[in-house]
């Protein structure tokens, strides 16, 4: 059986979510935290300081996740997240979002491949511990990964998470798996596979179609069943009474963790995007949800939720 991870989600995977998850499902075989942004202060902004503090992850399986183009930034946040205790990082050079992308970050790193290599150069010439990537296809198009794969080949990543999509697809369209297959023959790491994975049966659909892969990460498809990992184990799915437990504990822990039920209600709407599917004809309520930001409203719209029946999938 290959290890499942839990994507990094800004807004949604955070040190509170983790805990949640991994106290009511069961964790993860690695949890990976939203990106880290490294600066020239080399410092650590206070709600990336409480991703990585050991007592927020007591016994979880945590990787920490850099974002930068700059290798002496890498370095200096590994060993910051070294100093703590975590053993891999994680370097992004996926992330598509245009805020990202125009810094020449993430995914955008990837529209010049030479600096890409240097980049890489620098950072394997001084890390100190093991240096996981996270990557798409390319900018344009998925044939662009050939070169790109050339110079990962070069450098000892320790896993290559390969999102099969381009950086101009955000996350639209299909994961091409023809690309990815294409490919996986030629990495010379440990692979892992990132993309469209919703369904139990999915999960167990790409192991089968490749067998090689060290991992299998999910980040969308656990938010919308946080069950995913149990029910792909064997386990039963999630239980309307679970994930009322669930909601209620992160609703609560965002609300003590921002001192604001209205942040907390900001946060939780990120999770119901996900996780309203879950729920037979809740479309009404889906538009209610969106819209609201009182407290009462919040409590009174889930309680309306859950009157209804769980939606039946694999």
């Amino acid at each position: 059986m290959h290890e499942w991870y839990a994507a990094p989600m800004e807004g949604l995977t955070g040190w509170r979510w983790r805990q949640v998850h991994a106290a009511l499902f069961g964790p993860a075989d690695r949890y990976y935290t939203p990106f880290l942004s490294p600066n020239a202060n080399f410092e650590f902004q206070t709600k990336e300081l409480q991703e990585i503090a050991p007592e927020n992850n007591r016994d979880l399986p945590v990787v920490p996740q850099i974002l930068t183009n700059r290798a002496e930034y890498f370095i200096w946040a590994a060993k910051e997240c070294q100093s703590r205790g975590y053993g891999e990082v994680n370097l992004n050079l996926g992330c598509p979002a245009g805020t990202v992308t125009a810094k020449g970050k993430g995914s955008g790193m990837l529209r010049d491949p030479a600096k890409v290599d240097a980049f890489l150069d620098g950072v394997f010439s001084r890390a100190e511990g093991p240096v996981s990537v996270k990557t798409r296809l390319g900018v344009e198009k998925p044939e662009e990964f050939a070169a790109i794969l050339e110079i990962y080949n070069r450098y000892p990543i320790s896993e290559l998470t390969i999102h099969p999509r381009v950086m101009r697809q955000q996350y639209r369209g299909q994961a091409d798996h023809a690309a990815f297959a294409a490919a996986l023959p030629r990495c010379t790491m440990p692979v892992c596979y990132n993309g469209d994975v919703t369904t139990a049966a999915q999960l167990h659909a790409l192991e089968e179609e490749f067998p090689t892969l060290s991992g299998i990460m999910v980040g969308r498809g656990l938010i919308a069943d946080p069950a995913l990992f149990r029910r792909a184990r064997g386990g039963a799915p999630a239980t309307k009474e679970e994930l009322r437990g669930y909601l209620t504990d992160l609703y609560h822990g965002y609300t003590e963790l921002f001192g604001s039920a209205g942040c907390a209600i900001s946060r939780m709407k990120g999770h119901w995007f996900y996780l309203i599917h879950c729920f037979a004809g809740a479309e009404k309520l889906e538009k209610q949800l969106k819209k609201l930001r009182e407290p009462w409203e919040y409590e009174v719209v889930v309680n309306q939720i859950f009157t209804l029946p769980l939606v039946e999938n694999d």
